[in-house]
């Protein structure tokens, strides 16, 4: 069996870290790495060689019974993938409703991560949540960064600047990351969401739930 990791084009992450290839040891001689996969993650190629072995983009294509990426390859590399073979991506079906026919045309199997329902038992599955979690996070950071102003109360010799006031939309598993870093940066936070009960959590997180006279309460949002 040859489980293959691809070199992910459009980001900056990897599928895999040399520090999970030395924890499952047993598994890592199956492990065939795109060369220079975890570059821009910080990882070289000799941290992986240390456990598996790393090749060409062709090779892991054509040789991987089971094949992994975070993104979806495109079409002209997917025909390259040998019949038979288990590719496991973000197919995003709903915004690429012909890729079940695609792979059924190549002969793959493909197992979609971002379809795996948020349940207990596939919590260590979810990529969308952690993925959510990052975006919040890094989003008031890259706002922070643009705004024309400090985000916490700045007290000097000078006078008092006000802390800046943040409004997030939505306090879903993005949202409440986005709150949390808003908070520890200083700002004055305010957050809606269609779901009243999402409340306590806005203002566990020391942040002022904005309350829409008329809204309709959509708890299955």
């Amino acid at each position: 069996m040859r489980i293959g990791i691809l070199k992910e084009l459009h980001t900056d992450g990897v599928t895999i870290v040399p520090d999970t290839l030395k924890k499952n040891s047993a598994l890592a001689p199956f492990f065939f790495i795109e060369k220079g996969a975890g570059q821009m993650a910080g990882f070289k190629d000799e941290d992986y060689e240390k456990y598996a072995k790393t090749t060409s983009r062709e090779e892991v294509l054509s040789n991987s019974d089971i094949l992994i990426s975070q993104e979806a390859i495109h079409e002209n590399e997917l025909q390259k993938i040998k019949k038979g073979a288990i590719y496991i991506s973000q197919f995003e079906p709903f915004n690429q409703p012909d890729i079940s026919q695609t792979l059924k045309k190549y002969g793959i199997q493909g197992f979609s991560l971002d379809m795996i329902p948020r349940s207990t038992i596939a919590q260590s599955m979810d990529v969308l949540s952690s993925m959510a979690s990052i975006a919040g996070y890094k989003s008031v950071l890259m706002a922070a960064d643009r705004l024309n102003r400090h985000f916490p109360m700045m007290m000097t010799a000078a006078g008092t600047i006000r802390p800046a006031k943040v409004l997030v939309l939505g306090a879903g598993v993005a949202g409440l990351q986005a709150i949390a870093t808003a908070r520890k940066l200083g700002a004055m936070v305010e957050a809606f969401d269609v779901r009243k009960a999402s409340k306590e959590e806005v203002e566990s997180l020391g942040a002022k739930f904005v309350e829409v006279e008329g809204a309709a309460d959509d708890a299955s949002a």
